[in-house]
């Protein structure tokens, strides 16, 4: 469905972020992007999804396509219309609007008026909580209540594809199980592909069936994500583990990253 072939990606004409990025999203699949802080996670996100320009952003190398389209350097409206949509980290609802309405926003290029209607109902059945809450602001609602709608959100544009970044972030160990449940059904019964961007490195590769892993703007490691668990480097970096253990995030950083990453 997707193929990102050797991007690179350029911020204000002279900053250079990706540097020969690779991937691919086979259709209906689960992919996981890893990676610390400042790797090109979210930037290999709004390349795909038309989001780079209002950054003064722009793929200077390589191509992108959705498919069989390029997209590279395309509005976010057209790469909507295509099927790609993409969940901002940080939920980004619109908070003076209630709940309803802010999932009635992502069907803003539908013209299926009975098909709008039948969609907010398959969101609600997704996320009950929200048809209780759908005429509250969504400003008074809890973190995990925004997610869910910016999510659900995400939905109604009727996507082939979504891209999920750090949908995890803020929220309560119980409320990331019960998304990441709810992701993993939406993926598995309306065969949306799903590339997830998140920190929980755990979590996201026992979702994913294949994970990329990113430092410095390049991919330095990929695999199916059973053998990612299993790296050496992935359990030290990522999962806070070592040979003798459980070893903290705050530990794990200041060891160096082992060279043969960027062989």
């Amino acid at each position: 469905m997707l193929k990102v072939d050797n991007i690179e990606v350029l911020y204000q004409g002279s900053i250079l972020v990706l540097r020969g990025v690779s991937l691919e999203v086979p259709d209906g699949q689960i992919i996981t992007i890893l990676g610390a802080n400042g790797a090109g996670k979210t930037t290999t996100l709004r390349a795909i999804s038309g989001l780079l320009k209002p950054e003064e952003g722009e793929v200077s190398d390589g191509s992108i396509e959705f498919d069989g389209q390029r997209v590279e350097n395309s509005s976010p409206e057209f790469t909507v219309k295509l099927g790609i949509v993409q969940v901002m980290e940080g939920r980004r609802s619109f908070e003076h609007l209630t709940v309803e309405e802010n999932l009635l926003v992502g069907s803003a290029l539908r013209k299926d008026m009975s098909g709008i209607k039948s969609d907010l109902e398959m969101v609600y059945g997704y996320f009950p909580r929200l048809k209780e809450l759908r005429r509250n602001v969504i400003g008074w609602c809890s973190g995990g209540e925004q997610q869910m709608t910016v999510i659900g959100r995400g939905m109604m544009s009727h996507p082939k594809l979504m891209l999920l970044d750090e949908p995890s972030l803020g929220l309560s160990p119980t409320l990331v199980l019960q998304i990441f449940d709810i992701v993993r059904k939406i993926n598995t019964e309306m065969k949306i592909g799903m590339l997830l961007v998140e920190q929980n490195a755990l979590a996201a590769l026992n979702m994913a069936e294949y994970g990329y892993v990113m430092e410095n703007g390049r991919v330095v490691l990929d695999g199916p994500s059973p053998k990612l668990i299993d790296n050496e480097d992935v359990k030290e970096f990522y999962l806070g583990l070592t040979e003798i253990g459980k070893r903290s995030y705050r530990d794990a950083k200041h060891y160096k990253r082992r060279k043969r990453w960027l062989a």
